[in-house]
Protein backbone atom coordinates (compact mmCIF):
# COMPACT_ATOMS: atom_id res chain seq x y z
CA UNK A 1 0.00 0.00 0.00
CA UNK A 2 1.13 3.70 -1.05
CA UNK A 3 0.43 5.14 2.34
CA UNK A 4 1.01 8.72 2.66
CA UNK A 5 4.72 9.16 1.64
CA UNK A 6 2.72 9.08 -1.74
CA UNK A 7 0.52 12.37 -1.11
CA UNK A 8 3.07 15.08 -0.97
CA UNK A 9 2.05 15.58 2.79
CA UNK A 10 -1.05 16.86 1.11
CA UNK A 11 -4.51 16.39 2.88
CA UNK A 12 -7.50 14.87 1.69
CA UNK A 13 -5.17 13.75 -1.36
CA UNK A 14 -7.27 10.60 -2.33
CA UNK A 15 -11.02 11.99 -1.76
CA UNK A 16 -9.71 15.55 -3.56
CA UNK A 17 -8.37 13.67 -6.69
CA UNK A 18 -11.06 11.11 -6.97
CA UNK A 19 -13.38 14.35 -6.99
CA UNK A 20 -11.97 16.02 -9.42
CA UNK A 21 -11.16 13.74 -11.70
CA UNK A 22 -14.74 12.14 -11.68
CA UNK A 23 -16.19 15.59 -12.10
CA UNK A 24 -14.17 16.44 -15.17
CA UNK A 25 -15.70 12.95 -16.32
CA UNK A 26 -19.12 13.60 -15.92
CA UNK A 27 -19.49 17.00 -17.24
CA UNK A 28 -17.12 16.16 -20.22
CA UNK A 29 -14.41 18.24 -21.89
CA UNK A 30 -12.71 19.67 -24.80
CA UNK A 31 -9.40 18.24 -24.92
CA UNK A 32 -8.02 20.74 -27.66
CA UNK A 33 -6.60 18.88 -30.78
CA UNK A 34 -7.79 15.08 -29.19
CA UNK A 35 -11.44 16.58 -29.58
CA UNK A 36 -14.48 16.61 -27.53
CA UNK A 37 -15.26 13.98 -24.74
CA UNK A 38 -19.01 13.36 -23.81
CA UNK A 39 -19.28 12.22 -20.15
CA UNK A 40 -18.34 9.28 -19.06
CA UNK A 41 -18.39 7.02 -15.95
CA UNK A 42 -16.50 7.61 -12.77
CA UNK A 43 -13.38 6.03 -12.33
CA UNK A 44 -12.59 3.82 -9.11
CA UNK A 45 -9.71 4.76 -6.57
CA UNK A 46 -7.36 1.11 -6.94
CA UNK A 47 -4.56 0.89 -4.73
CA UNK A 48 -2.42 -1.08 -6.90
CA UNK A 49 -2.39 1.74 -9.45
CA UNK A 50 -1.47 3.90 -6.54
CA UNK A 51 1.73 1.76 -5.91
CA UNK A 52 2.78 1.72 -9.74
CA UNK A 53 2.33 5.58 -9.79
CA UNK A 54 4.54 5.32 -6.87
CA UNK A 55 7.10 3.58 -7.82
CA UNK A 56 7.50 5.39 -11.19
CA UNK A 57 7.10 8.98 -8.96
CA UNK A 58 9.77 7.34 -6.95
CA UNK A 59 12.04 6.53 -9.36
CA UNK A 60 11.92 9.75 -10.78
CA UNK A 61 12.94 11.64 -7.56
CA UNK A 62 15.74 8.83 -6.86
CA UNK A 63 16.99 9.57 -9.87
CA UNK A 64 16.36 13.01 -10.73
CA UNK A 65 14.43 12.29 -14.16
CA UNK A 66 11.35 13.09 -15.64
CA UNK A 67 9.88 10.67 -17.96
CA UNK A 68 7.36 8.51 -18.43
CA UNK A 69 9.83 5.47 -18.93
CA UNK A 70 10.95 4.14 -15.73
CA UNK A 71 14.96 4.04 -14.68
CA UNK A 72 14.79 0.27 -16.35
CA UNK A 73 13.12 1.08 -19.35
CA UNK A 74 9.74 -0.08 -18.12
CA UNK A 75 6.37 1.22 -18.95
CA UNK A 76 3.39 2.14 -16.85
CA UNK A 77 1.93 -1.36 -17.98
CA UNK A 78 4.63 -3.31 -17.02
CA UNK A 79 4.27 -1.31 -13.73
CA UNK A 80 0.81 -1.70 -12.92
CA UNK A 81 1.04 -5.48 -13.82
CA UNK A 82 4.15 -5.62 -11.44
CA UNK A 83 2.00 -4.11 -8.65
CA UNK A 84 -0.45 -7.09 -9.56
CA UNK A 85 -2.92 -5.36 -11.63
CA UNK A 86 -4.27 -7.62 -14.54
CA UNK A 87 -5.00 -4.79 -17.37
CA UNK A 88 -7.08 -5.01 -20.50
CA UNK A 89 -5.89 -1.18 -21.45
CA UNK A 90 -3.70 1.17 -19.37
CA UNK A 91 -2.92 4.95 -19.59
CA UNK A 92 -0.54 7.46 -17.36
CA UNK A 93 -0.28 10.74 -17.24
CA UNK A 94 3.11 12.22 -15.37
CA UNK A 95 3.56 16.29 -13.89
CA UNK A 96 6.13 17.71 -11.66
CA UNK A 97 6.52 20.84 -10.09
CA UNK A 98 2.51 21.04 -9.18
CA UNK A 99 2.04 22.34 -5.79
CA UNK A 100 -1.71 20.29 -4.76
CA UNK A 101 -4.45 18.65 -6.65
CA UNK A 102 -6.27 21.38 -8.05
CA UNK A 103 -3.09 22.44 -10.05
CA UNK A 104 -2.08 19.46 -11.70
CA UNK A 105 -5.86 18.23 -12.50
CA UNK A 106 -5.87 21.61 -14.15
CA UNK A 107 -2.56 21.63 -15.90
CA UNK A 108 -3.69 17.90 -16.94
CA UNK A 109 -7.23 19.25 -18.26
CA UNK A 110 -5.07 21.87 -20.04
CA UNK A 111 -2.88 19.56 -21.92
CA UNK A 112 -5.06 17.70 -24.47
CA UNK A 113 -2.95 14.25 -24.64
CA UNK A 114 -3.21 14.63 -20.68
CA UNK A 115 -7.20 15.34 -21.20
CA UNK A 116 -8.08 12.71 -23.57
CA UNK A 117 -6.15 10.36 -20.69
CA UNK A 118 -8.73 11.56 -18.60
CA UNK A 119 -11.54 11.35 -20.31
CA UNK A 120 -11.19 7.74 -21.67
CA UNK A 121 -14.12 6.23 -21.28
CA UNK A 122 -12.37 2.71 -21.55
CA UNK A 123 -10.59 3.25 -18.07
CA UNK A 124 -12.50 2.00 -14.77
CA UNK A 125 -9.75 2.67 -12.54
CA UNK A 126 -7.16 5.01 -11.18
CA UNK A 127 -4.40 5.44 -9.12
CA UNK A 128 -2.52 8.60 -8.38
CA UNK A 129 1.03 9.13 -6.51
CA UNK A 130 2.54 12.79 -5.67
CA UNK A 131 6.43 12.57 -4.23
CA UNK A 132 8.60 14.81 -2.45
CA UNK A 133 11.61 15.87 -4.37
CA UNK A 134 14.91 17.02 -2.47
CA UNK A 135 17.26 19.77 -3.01
CA UNK A 136 19.11 17.93 -5.54
CA UNK A 137 15.85 17.30 -7.69
CA UNK A 138 14.75 19.39 -11.02
CA UNK A 139 11.38 19.85 -9.48
CA UNK A 140 9.59 19.76 -6.10
CA UNK A 141 6.96 17.12 -6.84
CA UNK A 142 6.73 14.22 -9.02
CA UNK A 143 3.07 12.97 -10.05
CA UNK A 144 1.95 9.87 -11.74
CA UNK A 145 -1.49 8.86 -12.44
CA UNK A 146 -2.25 5.32 -13.88
CA UNK A 147 -4.91 4.65 -15.10
CA UNK A 148 -6.83 1.42 -16.43
CA UNK A 149 -9.15 -1.69 -16.95
CA UNK A 150 -9.13 -4.27 -15.17
CA UNK A 151 -9.16 -7.84 -17.35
Amino acid sequence: MAGTRATCGLADFRAQALARVNSYRAAGASCGAQGSFPAVPALAWNDALTQASLVHSDDMVALNFFSHTGSSGSNAGQRAAAAGYVWSTWGENIAAGQPSVESVMAAWLASPGHCANLMNARFRDIGLACVSGTANNRYRTYWTMTLGAAR
